[in-house]
């Protein structure tokens, strides 16, 4: 029986990396559209959004399976009420990063200096992703609560884009639609950050069951 409980929670393994990666593909995609000035992107992150809430019924439903076959107790029960959560962040992560996609559809980009700041604040979200999920696969709670003080670093990326956002719109009023737009893309990779968080902290509840947030 154990065995066989050891086997699914390994395909449940695989799919949550699959998500992260699915995660990290459409963050990344969104970023390099805005650097590109590429508009076409939206197809394709609108894909990889599709495909995430696909894999969030799959798992869902390989969770509840192994709760009602394997009836797991104590940390493993843990371990799947926690990726029945952190499912949900990352189909959000998907739904944002297209977001972030619909929003350079319909932009004119000037190329302002600070799409590199913003491209830095998703390479960091990319990185949180990707170890809250590695976290969550080896149980690490260390890097988890790494993730959770990376946060603070998105956070300060958003108000210096901010900042300088207001500088754009203040000598070039002309450009104030185009930089609210670009505010927007930077608060949905705050958002981003904020799922990784959550993410994280599910993972430090499975792994000690320690839980900060509220169960909802």
């Amino acid at each position: 029986m154990r065995e066989k409980f050891d086997a699914e929670l390994k395909v449940l393994h695989a799919e949550l990396t699959k998500m992260g990666t699915l995660c990290k593909k459409a963050i990344l995609l969104s970023s390099q559209a805005l650097l590109k000035g590429d508009t076409t992107a939206y197809a394709t992150v609108t894909s990889l959004a599709d495909e995430l809430e696909r894999l969030e019924r799959s798992v869902e439903g390989l969770c509840i399976k192994l709760l009602l076959q394997q009836q797991p107790v104590a940390g493993d029960l843990r371990q799947i009420s926690a990726a029945l959560k952190m499912i949900t962040d990352m189909k959000r992560i998907g739904v944002q990063a297209g977001n972030i996609a619909e929003i350079e559809k319909g932009m004119t980009f000037s190329q302002p200096k600070d799409l590199e700041l913003i491209d830095r604040m998703a390479q960091v979200t990319v990185q949180m992703v990707n170890g809250s999920v590695r976290a969550y696969i080896q149980q690490d709670v260390d890097l988890a609560k790494q993730i959770i003080k990376t946060d603070d670093v998105v956070d300060e990326y958003f108000v210096s884009i901010k900042k300088l956002l207001l500088q754009m719109i203040t000598q070039n009023p002309e450009q104030g639609e185009e930089a609210l737009d670009l505010l927007m893309i930077a608060k949905y990779y705050e958002k981003i950050g904020d799922h990784a968080v959550n993410i994280a902290e599910w993972v430090i509840f499975s792994a000690i069951g320690e839980y900060k947030g509220e169960f909802l």
